[in-house]
């Protein structure tokens, strides 16, 4: 909804409440001499309603009974001192969030004596910074600074904070700024906090444990920082916390078993830090916890059978620890579990015979263990179980798992896809079996399986291409043995990524190929594909063209020219032949040029100095004449790189020093594969 004009409301004489949020109000300049013109307004909503400015000028402010004042979201560009409604001292709610305005708050802030709830939040202006003293009424209550892109030592801002506002402070949020320094020990007296978030932020030092003092606090987000030292012990004495975020810092030591005095605790984060140590069974007691979040540390011993008391619990994360020992079959008792990831750890053992109890279980990660035994069958959103040593054979629990999305890849599974395989998962839209020793043929027809994603690549299979389930949009058969000829009624018409390269695959590129209009990654490499490119071969999102290591040959064709999209074309190591044509140039995205190893002769066309993103550029092996052209000069992308730097994907082979490149033989991988 819109509107031009609101002067219509001035005949609205006892308005009290007035909200138009979500209504556009853009071009309506005037709108604060409108409202002054009702002095019986005591709310005012006008969040998201796109207006342009709030920095107009009023002789007189009528609006005495005013209370609260939203204009979060609009598009106010200027000066954060500018505003009409600071002298609206009535105001005990202030909501400026989501704008662009900037610079200072204005003296006369302090003398908004009722203001209770002020929000600056989300203004991304580098000059809105706290410094010397900031005049807030003593009556302020909640305050949100957060992503303002304050600078400032969090000490000083703290100081400049009136003192009298310390023991009335119920929420601070400074998070998502470029706050630095430590957080000082007088914190603790802000006593009266309950929210205090600091996430996102450059501090720095240990967790001072004053803040055990805080003991309002039912939320404390400290994530996303440089903190260091032990987790205090103090922090259990915060017993009214509901959330607890310390993840993503550099703190060490054990998990302290204080935790555990948590009782309301329904959030905890402790990811991304140093901390070793077991997991203390003390978190067991934290019976309202729901989420539980310990990956990436270096957690040791074994999984505690007391978190199987956590009967509210939906998510669990212990990955990317040293966690040893089985699952614990007490674990299963925390059924409201619908997601679970205990992967890269060093499980071992059975996975219980008890998770086919988790009815609410939708995603189960236990890649990367030492499991050696496998039991019952569940029903699963997603099962990743890369990495979990479950072949030789597939496993028959396999057939009776009801999943929409399976990964089973790297498990060592050897001989052929059993036949009660593909109709197991014929709902699935995700499957990926790659990096096994899996041989054989696959189904003639997979048009009827609802692949979203399939993933076969690095395994042993031989035989045709089947037909393409309709809403494939990534299939990647790479690194097998299928040795017959592409379909020529390939049809996949939303499929995006096509990875077919390390086969014996033969014969032309059928023009069916030029169908596939939404593909944006084509990689046909290492085959012994012939015959010329299709002359229709016109796709409009294609990004990535890579034909390297077949017998293709004939010229460019000239239908090359209408795919400017294209960022990486390899026709390398093929027998192409004929003048570089100028109209190279026009493919004004490129950044990877590998054309080398081919027939090519005459000069290098000049045009190719058009190409103001390439990066790397190998036109090596052919029968080129004449001078290399100097403008490559000019193609400030291509730069001076060493082996290091490029990785292992990519070597040098020859320099021109004269042009300042390096020629480069790409080593094909398949980017969009890499998963």
């Amino acid at each position: 909804m819109y509107s031009t004009d609101i002067t219509w409301l001035r005949k609205l004489s006892f308005l009290k409440f007035l909200s138009m949020r979500g209504i556009t109000l853009k071009g309506i300049a005037d709108w604060p001499h409108t409202l002054n013109m009702i002095p019986s307004l005591r709310v005012i909503d006008l969040s998201a309603c796109s207006l342009d400015s709030a920095n107009q000028s009023l002789p007189h402010l009528n609006l005495t009974k005013l209370e609260k004042l939203d204009l979060s979201g609009n598009y106010f560009e200027h000066s954060l001192g500018s505003c009409w409604f600071w002298k609206a001292t009535s105001l005990n709610y202030l909501d400026l969030g989501w704008n662009l305005l900037f610079g200072k708050f204005p003296d006369t802030l302090e003398n908004m004596t009722s203001l209770q709830v002020l929000d600056v939040s989300h203004n991304w202006n580098v000059d809105l910074m706290m410094t010397g003293k900031l005049k807030t009424p003593c009556s302020l209550e909640i305050i949100d600074l957060s992503d303002i892109c304050m600078n400032g030592v969090f000490q000083v801002l703290l100081e400049s904070l009136p003192q009298c506002t310390w023991k009335k402070l119920k929420e601070l949020d400074l998070s998502s700024n470029n706050i630095t320094g430590t957080l000082p020990n007088f914190i603790s007296d802000f006593m009266r906090l309950s929210i205090l978030s600091l996430s996102i932020n450059n501090l720095v030092g240990p967790i001072p444990p004053q803040i055990g003092n805080l003991t309002c606090l039912t939320s404390l987000d400290l994530s996303n920082n440089h903190l260091n030292g032990n987790i205090p012990p103090e922090l259990g004495a915060l017993t009214t916390l509901t959330y607890l975020d310390i993840s993503i810092n550099d703190l060490t030591g054990c998990i302290p078993p204080e935790l555990g005095n948590l009782r309301f605790l329904t959030t905890l984060y402790l990811r991304a830090n140093k901390i070793a140590g077991p997991v203390p069974p003390h978190l067991g007691n934290l019976t309202y916890l729901t989420y539980l979040e310990l990956s990436y540390n270096h957690l040791t011993g074994s999984i505690p059978a007391e978190l199987g008391n956590l009967m509210y619990l939906t998510a669990l994360d212990l990955s990317n620890n040293n966690i040893t020992a089985p699952i614990p079959p007490e674990l299963m008792h925390s059924t409201s579990l619908a997601y679970l990831d205990l992967s890269n750890n060093h499980l071992n053992g059975s996975v219980p015979t008890e998770i086919g109890s988790l009815i609410n279980l939708i995603y189960l990660d236990l890649r990367n263990n030492r499991f050696i035994d496998w039991c019952p069958p569940f029903t699963l959103d997603f099962a990743w179980f890369r990495s979990c040593q479950i072949g030789p054979l597939f496993p028959p629990w396999l057939q009776r798992l009801k999943t929409n999305a399976l990964d089973i890849s790297s498990n060592a599974l050897k001989g052929e896809i059993p036949d009660w395989f593909w109709p197991a998962f014929s709902n699935a839209t995700y499957m990926d079996i790659s990096n096994n020793q899996i041989s054989g043929s696959l189904p003639t027809h997979l048009d009827g399986m609802a692949f979203d994603q399939l993933y076969l690549s690095s395994n042993r299979l031989t035989g045709p291409i089947p037909t393409l389930p309709i809403n494939i949009t990534l299939l990647d058969i790479s690194n097998n043995t299928f040795s017959e000829t592409i379909p020529s009624n390939l049809e996949a018409s939303q499929l995006e990524v096509l990875c077919m390269h390390s086969n014996q695959i033969g014969g032309y590129i059928p023009e069916s190929i030029c169908k596939l209009e939404w593909l944006v990654y084509l990689d046909l490499s290492n085959n012994i594909l012939e015959g010329e490119i299709p002359q229709c071969f016109e796709i409009p999102n294609i990004q990535f063209f890579i034909l390297s290591n077949n017998s293709l040959s004939g010229k460019m064709p000239a239908v090359l020219q209408n795919n400017t999209g294209l960022k990486f074309l390899d026709l390398s190591w093929n027998k192409f032949s004929g003048r570089l044509p100028a109209w190279i140039g026009k493919l004004m995205n490129l950044h990877f040029l590998i054309l080398s190893h081919n027939n090519f002769s005459d000069n290098i066309p000049v045009d190719i100095t058009e190409l103001g993103y390439l990066r790397y550029l190998d036109l090596s092996g052919n029968s080129f004449s004449g001078a290399i052209p100097q403008h490559l000069l000019n193609l400030t992308f291509m730069r001076t790189l060493q082996q290091e730097s490029v990785g292992m994907d990519a070597y040098i082979v020859s320099t021109d020093k004269r042009a300042a490149t390096y020629i480069l033989i790409w080593q094909n991988t398949c980017i969009f594969c890499e998963h």
